[in-house]
């Protein structure tokens, strides 16, 4: 069964009257480089909002594929997706020399083959080496309580706590409420939690609780929780090197785990957040681009938000320990419907590339909330970060940012926040994704939009408007 979304293929190029040859031959080298992004996008997106999402095509092209980065903004809405429901795999066309390919698997979800990939076919079907199911399939374990499942108390769902309900329900009805939208924003999910009683949880039309989206970089939180998991389990030293580069004289050598998880390698950035459009729409490799950035500052030296340290901070979690993977974490967690992917060559792209569901989130907030030990399996208490982690993501020892919020070890810290405790900190992402965890109030806030650079929300109020219904 194949769907084709068709939309129209007229490629406009602007170009100047006195550009010279070498000018032209530049302009189209880039342009077509564009198109080859841009189809990548549309296939990567595409892919991970059937497949991981469960999300209908037009709530895809809707929201995945809008309010996306200018340079390829265009020319996503200009290129024809061609999605396989039987071999899980959306192609897109652009007039390259092959069309890019993103395939699903049930571990990681999908991957981005690179720009010239050649399909191995196979019966008239794309044939690629999958790997066998390493993990529990998405709903495994619906039927079992929450918080490990999806089954109701016996108060019903959401569960009814004694207090705060109907104050915390109407505070993010509103959310929803165009007309009436004080926080900004375009929001797709809101979970309120104290304890595990959910006081209210709500969706934009077309999602539910087993709607997955895309995180951004609250994949950064999940990644630092995917270390402190290698910690506990094999003895991950996250003050030891990355040890990433061959030459051991190689002065890099110097930055640890700690100091990328903190955001303070000390690399150079070429651009704010350290884009990485290569790795995230081209098909290349994080191994083949994070390592090729030159030092700027010494390590611990200074903060700079980058996808870079936590692409490195990953593979370097990796190399410690090849057989543990972050969906092993995920199942201990019930968190059945997350997916992080990979690229192309099974690094784990975990600065963004991470799908989620607003309850798998929740269920995040309370490994924290428990301080790593999971209370809700079938066997029991079980301790899955090293003792005291939640304080070490929480201390501001790092170099800080120049804003109202600090950071600590991939979570940003709301301690400076006028009504929110200090105790709080945040996994905050693009687009509008946040999960907010407060040990001391017992509360979990999470967040998920579709929000653009005009229409941004405001967690910081809304967790105060929160916490004062409390």
């Amino acid at each position: 069964m194949r769907l084709r979304t068709v939309l129209p293929s007229i490629f406009i190029a602007t170009i100047s009257l006195t550009a010279t040859p070498s000018a032209l031959a530049q302009n189209q080298s880039s342009s077509d480089y564009d198109r080859a992004l841009a189809a990548g996008y549309k296939a990567q997106f595409t892919c991970s909002g059937l497949f991981n999402g469960n999300k209908d095509i037009l709530d895809i092209q809707r929201d995945e594929l809008s309010g996306i980065y200018d340079r390829v903004a265009p020319i996503v809405k200009q290129l024809e997706a061609v999605t396989d429901f039987t071999d899980k795999h959306v192609r897109v066309d652009y007039g390259g020399p092959q069309p890019r390919y993103s395939i699903w698997n049930p571990n990681t979800g999908c991957t981005a083959m690179p720009i010239g990939w050649k399909a191995f076919m196979k019966n008239g079907a794309i044939h690629i080496a999958r790997p066998k199911l390493d993990r529990l399939a998405a709903g495994a374990l619906d039927s079992k309580k929450w918080p490990m499942g999806a089954a109701p108390f016996a108060k019903g769902e959401p569960v009814v706590a004694r207090a705060g309900v109907d104050e915390t329900h109407w505070v993010a009805r509103k959310l929803f409420n165009k007309n009436n939208n004080i926080y900004g924003g375009n929001t797709s999910a809101v979970l309120i939690m104290r304890g595990t009683d959910i006081l209210t949880e709500q969706y934009k039309r077309g999602h539910d609780k087993h709607t997955s989206q895309r995180t951004w970089s609250v994949a950064k939180s999940i990644g630092g929780t995917f270390a402190g998991y290698v910690a506990h389990k094999n003895g991950l030293d996250v003050n030891a090197s990355l040890n990433l580069w061959a030459n051991k004289d190689d002065p890099r050598n110097a930055i640890t785990i700690d100091d990328t998880l903190r955001m303070a390698s000390g690399l150079y950035s070429d651009t704010a957040g350290n884009r990485t459009d290569p790795i995230y729409m081209g098909g290349s490799s994080a191994s083949e681009r994070t390592i090729s950035w030159p030092s700027q500052y010494e390590p611990k030296a200074k903060f700079r938000y980058s996808n870079n340290d936590i692409l490195l901070a990953s593979m370097a979690v990796r190399k410690a320990a090849p057989d543990i993977h972050p969906h092993h974490l995920f199942d201990k967690l019930g968190m059945t419907r997350t997916y992080a992917e990979t690229d192309w060559q099974g690094n784990y792209l975990l600065s963004s590339q991470v799908w989620t569901t607003a309850r798998d989130l929740a269920r995040l907030g309370l490994l924290y909330m428990h301080d790593g030990v999971w209370p809700y399996g079938e066997k029991g208490p079980e301790r899955l970060l090293p003792e005291n982690w939640r304080q070490y993501v929480s201390a501001a020892s790092g170099p800080q940012p120049t804003r109202d919020l600090g950071y600590g070890a991939t979570f940003w810290l709301m301690n400076n926040v006028e009504g929110v405790p200090k105790d709080a900190i945040s996994a905050n992402g693009n687009r509008g994704q946040y999960l907010v965890i407060i040990p001391s109030l017992d509360l979990i806030i999470v967040r998920r939009g579709y929000d653009t650079r005009k229409k941004r929300f405001n967690i910081q109020l809304f967790t105060q408007a929160i916490i004062s219904k409390l």
